[in-house]
């Protein structure tokens, strides 16, 4: 391995760059997922959902061939296989763990049954038009900074202006109030007029949305074509996020680029070399074990909503 070559700008900027982009889909699904767990709904489920936006998402792109409509199709499927989620939990009130468990068994065979139903068994994966990088102009032309933070494809900059915009939504707005009364004291909001089943099953929606959306950057950013192993585990990631960040949009953010550096970081690792010296299986696992290490850090405190993963009958149980 050649350790020079990691001290060079071209090395910094691409780690850094590449740190970015890796974090946009689990920052994603982490924002929606901030919504659920806010209103007392903890959704398990991401990783399926974000498998499920995933799929359609390629199908969306592979057939009209706009990488929009794809984007469509994935936030339409993640709203769609969320309704279950937010139906058992919200409405019926039953184990969000299990129904979460059955989001993901449900979707992971759905898209396996799915795509060979389309493609059969093709030797050549089928490709899909992709969101190409945008440069945005003056700004891409600062010297290492342009490199770094505006050469990147729409969804990283969306991804990032949405942190802010869902803070607002969330301490600025009476909705956003009455998510954390319901997540604090569904009783008590009940009390004063707010229908604790409503606001939940719409945050549930909300982090379908996001996650739907978070598995397409996956297949129409990063690679342009769909395998059913493509999320990894990022789902579980972004739900570990939403714990390190406290249930706060910005935290997140950071939260989220921790884990892309640490994937970043271990892709650059291998192009150097590195595998001939710490194992290939090693490096791969890195950004599991430094997130599970962040969440062994980050559990304690008063901070967690009340009744997240509580679930909440109405009047029925006073």
């Amino acid at each position: 391995m050649n350790w020079q070559d990691s001290l060079t700008a071209a090395f910094l900027i691409g780690f850094l760059a590449s740190s970015i982009r890796l974090a946009t889909p689990v920052l994603l699904a982490a924002l929606g997922e901030t919504f659920a767990e806010r209103s007392g709904v903890l959704n398990i489920g991401v990783e399926g959902l974000m498998v499920i936006g995933a799929f359609a998402g390629f199908l969306g792109s592979h057939f009209s061939g706009s990488p929009w409509v794809g984007a469509l199709c994935a936030l339409a499927a993640g709203l769609l296989m969320s309704c279950q989620h937010a139906y058992l939990t919200a409405t019926l009130a039953k184990d969000q763990i299990v129904s979460g468990l059955a989001t993901n068994f449900f979707a992971l065979g759905l898209v396996i049954f799915g795509y060979r139903a389309v493609f059969g068994m093709p030797l050549d994966a089928p490709r899909a038009a992709i969101f190409e990088p945008y440069l945005i102009p003056g700004l891409s032309r600062i010297p290492f900074l342009g490199d770094i933070f505006f050469d990147h494809n729409i969804w990283v900059y969306l991804a990032f202006l949405l942190a802010p915009a869902c803070h607002f939504v969330l301490f600025k707005t009476a909705w956003g109030l009455s998510v954390t009364a319901v997540g604090e004291n569904p009783a008590a909001a009940e009390a004063a007029g707010i229908s604790v089943a409503r606001v939940r099953f719409q945050t549930v929606l909300i982090g379908g949305a996001f996650a739907g959306l978070a598995g397409m950057v996956l297949s129409l950013t990063q690679l342009g074509f769909f395998t059913e192993m493509m999320v990894t585990g990022r789902g579980f990631i972004a739900i570990a996020i939403v714990l390190f960040g406290r249930w706060r949009p910005m935290r997140v953010v950071g939260a989220a680029l921790i884990f892309g550096a640490a994937d970043a970081l271990q892709l650059r690792l291998q192009t150097l070399g590195a595998a001939a010296i710490i194992s290939p299986h090693l490096l791969v696992a890195f950004p599991y074990f430094l997130t599970l290490v962040v969440v062994l850090i980050s559990i304690g405190g008063n901070v967690m909503p009340k009744t997240l993963c509580v679930p909440y009958k109405g009047s029925e149980e006073r």
